[in-house]
């Protein structure tokens, strides 16, 4: 990647990192489903008169089953599970499973797209999905009448990133011809869509407050509208298994943010299973390990 691609992967890793901190200020006030909505609705108010300003309104018309299909996998379901997990762990840990999105991403691209998989990047796989066993195996209690509620936020985690691996692919299968801002601007609007109604039905008692309304909005501005015109432009000039490398990024920022405004602690599982998904990232990737001929 060039020098340029490289520092719009760190601004959004720093952006994408803030979303964990955001989730966990927000998420108890509005709940999962309501604070993903409030999060794609406000994204979708600030990214479509930008759209029309360009005269590319029509490409949400001529695109509508893609974007449908990316608003629910990239952004509907992934972000009501991420909120959901952040009533229960912290930013730093839900980052460090987001950071398994290439591996769901290579898996996705070899069953769907038949894209080989070489053993060492197989071998990849297998040790970066063990990195989160490791961490939900620390969540997990079988004593009677445990709490669960850490276990399972691990799991929903789980869950968004196996949507976004799919999502990625999904982009490159049906979205290539879309402008990134298209895709951008449609795939919140139709997650907005998506969730309006559960939003509405869970709606919180008690208005939620200044503060998680701030929350809300900077995942919207930021980590969500100006986040993914970054991401879906990285997608189209550097390619999608490139573009979701980010996650290699997201947990460091998503761990600073963490521990500056919530002081939140690094626990030493975080750094053992982080360690061994990113070790499984690389070799999933290609970064590492013997080249092909």
């Amino acid at each position: 990647m060039k020098a340029f691609d490289i520092g719009e992967l760190v601004l959004l890793a720093a952006l994408w990192g803030a979303s964990f901190l955001f989730m966990r200020l927000g998420a108890h006030e509005f709940g999962p489903i309501t604070l993903a909505a409030v999060r794609v609705g406000l994204a979708s108010v600030m990214l479509i008169p930008l759209l029309a300003s360009r005269g590319q309104l029509a490409e949400l018309r001529a695109h509508w089953k893609g974007l449908l299909l990316v608003g629910a996998l990239n952004s509907a379901v992934p972000f009501a599970l991420f909120s959901f997990a952040a009533l229960s762990i912290t930013a730093g840990l839900s980052s460090i499973v987001n950071a398994t999105t290439p591996l769901w991403t290579a898996v996705v691209a070899f069953v769907w797209l038949r894209q080989g998989l070489t053993p060492w990047r197989v071998l990849g796989l297998v040790i970066g999905f063990a990195g989160v066993a490791f961490l939900a195996w620390d969540k997990a209690s079988f004593k009677p009448g445990a709490d669960h509620s850490g276990l399972l936020a691990v799991l929903a985690c789980a869950g968004a990133t196996f949507c976004y691996g799919v999502a990625a692919n999904a982009t490159k299968r049906y979205l290539t011809g879309a402008s990134p801002l298209a895709v951008a601007t449609g795939s919140q609007f139709a997650a907005a869509l998506m969730l309006a109604l559960p939003a509405a039905w869970l709606w919180p008692a008690a208005m939620p407050s200044v503060g998680a309304w701030g929350s809300a909005v900077g995942l919207a501005g930021l980590c969500t509208a100006l986040a993914y015109i970054l991401y879906f432009r990285l997608m189209s000039r550097v390619g999608p298994t490139n573009a979701v490398s980010v996650t290699f990024l997201i947990p460091l920022f998503a761990i600073l943010w963490g521990a500056i405004f919530l002081g939140e602690a690094v626990t030493t599982q975080m750094v053992i299973g982080g360690g061994v998904v990113l070790v499984g990232i690389a070799l999933a990737l290609g970064l590492v390990g013997p080249k092909p001929r």
